[in-house]
């Protein structure tokens, strides 16, 4: 029979505690999907009562973004810029950020051209809406679902 000395058993009940907190948090997936409400609560607070389209607007991002930190982003509108008709707003969506309306960029017919390129911090992985508003009150969308190793944003106390 073994005998098993005080100090060997608390560490291993230390490491067994240790191994089962990592795997806890690991494991616990509903973090990623509570903040999915809010990001669908401030795309409403965009849309309103309007319908939301498919395409029209491209959206690029990484599908593995190594540090969450820097992501370049560009957002691309297929649709004139003329007085009658152009891109009013882009709007960027990310449904684990601690606040999911990550920006707006308003633009007028004299943008030219409604594409924008821009760094933007994500804080895990999650899915990322890229929604523009026409200047005909229509409202168009595109979304990429992306996977990042090293956060960036974390919620403070």
């Amino acid at each position: 029979m073994k005998y098993i000395t005080k100090q060997k058993a608390e560490r291993r009940t230390w490491l067994t505690r240790v191994l089962l907190l990592g795997v806890s948090v690991c494991l616990h997936p509903l973090s990623a999907l509570a903040k999915k409400p809010e990001a669908l609560e401030a795309i409403q607070k965009i849309v309103g009562s309007n319908t939301l389209n498919e395409g029209k607007v491209k959206l690029v991002l990484p599908p593995l973004i190594e540090n969450g930190n820097l992501v370049v982003l560009k957002v691309g509108v297929d649709n004139p810029m003329t007085e009658q008709n152009y891109v009013k707003a882009i709007h960027i969506i990310a449904e684990g950020n601690p606040l999911p309306n990550v920006f707006s960029a308003y633009l007028t017919p004299r943008s030219g051209t409604a594409n924008i390129t821009t760094r933007v911090r994500l804080a895990e992985s999650q899915k990322v809406w890229a929604i523009a508003q026409l200047s005909d009150g229509s409202f168009w969308q595109s979304s990429v679902q992306t996977m990042v190793t090293t956060s960036a944003c974390t919620e403070e106390p």
